[in-house]
């Protein structure tokens, strides 16, 4: 696998249904989360439910396909800001749906790719944008666990690892 990427944006959320925050670094903590996100401190709506959710993705590729009503069904033309979709990290250049099970590093974080994130009409609603749940469909982010932590910058390189 062969490509290289972009870490544009960092985000955290204390708690559920709160504004996410912008930071221009993070403190990634293996088998835990982000240092102050809502998923580390078991405030996160989904917090109850075990599954691998440390770290959150998504590409700047879809939200720039869902300002340009792509896909054409629903077609919905939407802009969504990076700190509107509640994942942590928006990249640019990194095949998301490819990840999973594979490892890669963040700067100087490697992370492992769990299982691709599922829409939510949650956020539909928060936004008030309808058709945004059919046009994340596929697309909506990856979640993944943090096997070496530290700390990440935006502007970090994003790269495959083997094995």
């Amino acid at each position: 696998m062969t490509w290289s990427g972009q870490l544009l944006h960092i985000h955290i959320a204390p708690s559920a249904s709160v504004e996410m925050e912008e930071l221009d670094e993070a403190n990634l903590i293996p088998g835990k989360g982000i240092e102050g996100d809502r998923y580390l401190l078991g405030t996160g709506t989904y917090s109850p439910k075990p599954d691998i959710r440390e770290v959150t993705l998504i590409e700047m590729e879809v939200l720039e396909a869902l300002e340009m009503g792509e896909p054409k069904v629903p077609g919905t033309k939407t802009r969504l800001e990076p700190i509107d979709h509640r994942r942590n990290l928006t990249t640019r250049g990194v095949p998301l749906n490819h990840l999973v099970g594979r490892r890669f590093q963040v700067g100087d974080v490697v992370l492992k790719g769990g299982r691709m994130n599922f829409p939510c009409k949650y956020l539909e609603e928060l936004l008030g944008v309808p058709g945004l749940y059919d046009g994340l469909l596929n697309r909506s982010g990856l979640n993944c666990s943090i096997e070496t932590g530290g700390v990440i910058r935006k502007g970090d390189p994003i790269v495959p690892l083997e094995g």
